[in-house]
């Protein structure tokens, strides 16, 4: 069954229309911009007021912008835009509700702008998910590339989704990366397919529970008129196909590491087939690439290269550009990037793994490793983690605040694994786990940084930690 259409937000509806924005960052600013040049009077909020907040409000022509006060709800305010970040919570939307105001995200603002200029709005390929979401969004543009179809990645990656849909470059179909937090606050989202590509306890600070965060993912699904694409391993994901309220003849499409079933994609033999958009597919599949068409071939990426090539079927395109597109793919830095080997031993950055799930899918690629792990937990529990991944455990090196915490799992879960504490968060620590790293790291291991953590006891974030892991890494290969 389809959900309730939208209008495409002509701009009369916005003339004169009181919009109260919430935070002043990129996707408010960008929010604030357009709205404002479609006739609306917008306020931007924010608590915060430095010298950095002041130069953006600066740069706000014909917007009003109060700073450091981000609870008070504007008079005469008709509708909050808020910025992804923002808690349900918030002491500005619990104002909001009293006055009967509705509060939407930036996505969902996105979604009313379509076709606003009278062009045919370009379809949304969407996909969220614990982890995963960047590289499967980024393989799926590569891919809709490669069919000759102009498209962007967009949503919570690069560029804001508001300025892709009024911008004057004209696009064939959208892939759509998509947070919790944007999902949260986008009611009337219909996507053409969607992906979920799993579900793990992650944000439960900000949902308030893991039921809360599900129910979010998956109102990806609502509305979807095609394909609602979800992961055979992860019981979770088919559930919220199962519950989403969808059109009329949308189908579900499964991912699988094994031989797929009918109406799924999966590996037979090194190869990617589809048996879900092929005629006959009781008996037919089609042959989409190569396993080594994926860059990096570890499990969860070819997980999400099986993802990327369902949501492209769907919308139609054909095998040829799904290999093409995923040999044209090359995956940003921090994830899973081998950096170099040194006497024998590969070094990998995955500093992008900064939850449980990221590094168990990280470590479940490498047979013997030496791992590099810690930083800020952020409430997070690491014994299922350790536990799946002991037998791949040459040895470890912890680092960061919450070291102690991955150290107390190891001693429940790998007492006999070889442990280095080193006592320090500085910058330079790094360097003085890398060493230890090779110390432990015999011919033919893998020294994998795949902290389970955020990065901000040591670092301004994840890529920052990943850089100085790669120069310790070259200052190894050449003796300093």
């Amino acid at each position: 069954m389809g959900g309730r259409q939208v209008t495409s937000g002509q701009g009369s509806e916005w003339k004169g229309l009181r919009v109260t924005v919430a935070g002043l960052g990129v996707s408010g600013i960008s929010a604030a911009r357009a709205l404002t040049a479609l006739g609306a009077v917008v306020t931007v909020v924010d608590g915060g007021d430095s010298e950095a907040h002041r130069e953006r409000a600066a740069a706000l022509e014909g917007v009003e912008v109060r700073l450091g006060d981000a609870e008070t709800l504007p008079e005469g305010t008709g509708l909050v835009v808020t910025s992804p970040g923002w808690k349900p919570s918030s002491p500005l939307f619990a104002a909001a509700a009293e006055a009967g105001v509705d509060v939407v995200g930036d996505v969902e603002i996105a979604w009313r702008l379509r076709g606003r200029d009278g062009r045919e709005p370009a379809p949304w390929l969407a996909i969220t998910g614990t982890n995963g979401k960047t590289t499967t969004t980024q393989m799926l543009a590569s891919i809709l590339r490669a069919a000759g179809l102009r498209t962007a990645a967009v949503g919570n990656i690069g560029t804001p989704i508001i300025d892709v849909v009024l911008g004057e470059e004209t696009h064939d179909v959208l892939a759509v990366e998509l947070s919790s937090y944007q999902l949260h606050w986008a009611p009337s989202l219909r996507a053409h397919s969607a992906a979920v590509l799993n579900l793990a306890p992650d944000h439960l600070d900000w949902h308030g529970s893991m039921e809360a965060y599900a129910a979010d993912k998956g109102r990806i699904y609502e509305g979807n008129r095609v394909a609602c694409v979800y992961n055979t391993a992860d019981k979770a994901t088919e559930d919220l196909v199962r519950g989403a309220d969808v059109e009329e003849g949308c189908r579900a499409i499964g991912f699988t590491l094994g031989a797929p079933g009918p109406s799924q994609l999966g590996v037979v033999d090194g190869i990617l087939v589809d048996r879900a958009f092929v005629e006959n597919r009781q008996r037919n599949a089609q042959e989409l690439a190569e396993v080594a068409d994926v860059n990096p071939p570890a499990p969860h990426n070819i997980a999400n290269a099986l993802a990327a090539a369902a949501l492209a079927r769907a919308y139609g395109v054909p095998a040829k550009a799904v290999r093409d597109g995923l040999r044209a793919f090359t995956p940003d830095a921090h994830r899973i990037a081998h950096v170099a080997d040194v006497d024998g031993v590969a070094y990998i950055d995955d500093s992008k793994a900064t939850n449980t799930h990221a590094a168990e899918a990280s470590l479940a690629a490498y047979e013997s490793i030496v791992w590099i792990a810690g930083g800020l937990a952020k409430g997070a529990t690491f014994d299922e983690l350790v536990a799946k991944s002991a037998k791949r455990l040459r040895g470890v090196v912890l680092i960061g605040a919450d070291r102690a915490l991955i150290g107390e799992a190891l001693a429940r879960h790998a007492p006999e694994v070889p442990v280095v504490d080193l006592d320090r968060t500085d910058t330079g620590a790094m360097l003085a786990a890398v060493r230890s790293a090779r110390g432990l790291a015999g011919a033919g291991d893998t020294v994998l940084l795949a902290p389970a953590c955020a990065s901000m006891d040591m670092f301004a974030n994840y890529n920052k930690r990943g850089d100085a892991f790669a120069q310790a890494v070259r200052e190894l290969g050449t003796g300093t």
